[in-house]
């Protein structure tokens, strides 16, 4: 393991070390006003949700690494505090990398990147029509964390309305991920597109407590063949395979050609280990369980 400690090395070094480590992070495209009411547009992706009742958002303006100045959307919430946090996604991402761009004070960023603005019900600060969800928030508080280069400005935000595209809801008005295309920042020049293939499904352990890893069977724990993963999919049963389970499973005509095929117990063993994983792949966990269990 390679170790940093903070103050030791470069400031350069450690933000690339942890914005690489720490992502992929969604992207807040902030929009904000001056005391004049002139608009501001920049992307950040030091952001999330932090609770929902009542509904708060964080995200943080951090000081220019290079001279520890303040951004435009720092002071702008300084002297508003009011913000549409407009999220993100794959259609609108490179528009968004050009609003990041430094433009003087006065510029308008809609204009800049070819946003199109619409006015908040609430708060003074427009929103970006081409974003799916729209948030308009009122700022509770600004928490600074220094004043040296790249010190983080957090604003925390409270959601007071909540536009959603419905072309991204499902039958029941919840958000449907399969209809979303969101974008997250990696470190560097990359970022990650949260949709299609990339989607996968991980299954909630279950009400009270799971039986965990270490109650798996030792041959299933030492396997060569099984991941962690997949020890972590099988330690989410309530409990383990009964007698029964297990003979129902041996049942099975592939098990069954798996004996047949393999006389050495330890090529039998990594063919059934290599079974399980597609039991597990099609959700039939206490199966895969049975199958890699030894005793009879």
């Amino acid at each position: 393991m390679k170790s940093l400690k903070p103050g030791e090395v470069a400031l350069q070094e450690m933000h690339s070390i942890l914005l690489g480590a720490i992502a992929p992070r969604p992207v807040a495209f902030a929009s904000t006003v001056d005391a004049e009411g002139n608009p501001n547009l920049s992307p950040f992706s030091f952001f999330n949700i932090f609770s929902t009742n009542p509904p708060v958002v964080v995200f943080s303006p951090s000081r220019r690494g290079r001279d520890s100045t303040t951004k435009h959307t720092y002071e702008n919430v300084k002297a508003v505090p009011e913000v549409v946090v407009n999220l993100v996604d794959y259609a609108m991402v490179q528009q968004v990398n050009l609003a990041s761009s430094e433009f003087p004070r006065g510029v308008n960023e809609f204009v800049k990147a070819g946003f199109t603005m619409i006015p908040s019900e609430i708060v003074k600060p427009p929103r970006v029509k081409e974003s799916p969800v729209q948030l308009e928030c009122r700022v509770l508080q600004v928490i600074e964390t220094g004043h040296g280069p790249a010190a983080g400005n957090l604003v925390v935000c409270e959601v007071v309305m909540v536009h959603v595209d419905e072309a991204i809801l499902d039958a029941n008005g919840k958000v449907d991920q399969q209809k979303t295309d969101w974008v997250g920042r990696m470190g560097g020049d990359l970022y990650v597109r949260a949709s299609g293939s990339a989607l996968f499904r991980v299954t909630k352990p279950p009400e009270g407590p799971a039986i965990g890893i270490d109650s798996l069977p030792e041959e299933i724990r030492t396997s060569n063949i099984l991941t962690g993963n997949d020890l972590g999919r099988m330690g989410l049963l309530r409990a383990l395979p009964s007698e029964v389970d297990i003979k129902s499973a041996k049942e099975d005509e592939q098990y069954r050609q798996l004996v047949a095929d393999h006389v050495d117990p330890v090529q039998l063993r990594e063919a059934l280990h290599r079974f399980a994983k597609v039991l597990l792949d099609n959700g039939e966990i206490l199966k895969a369980v049975a199958v890699c269990t030894e005793k009879t």
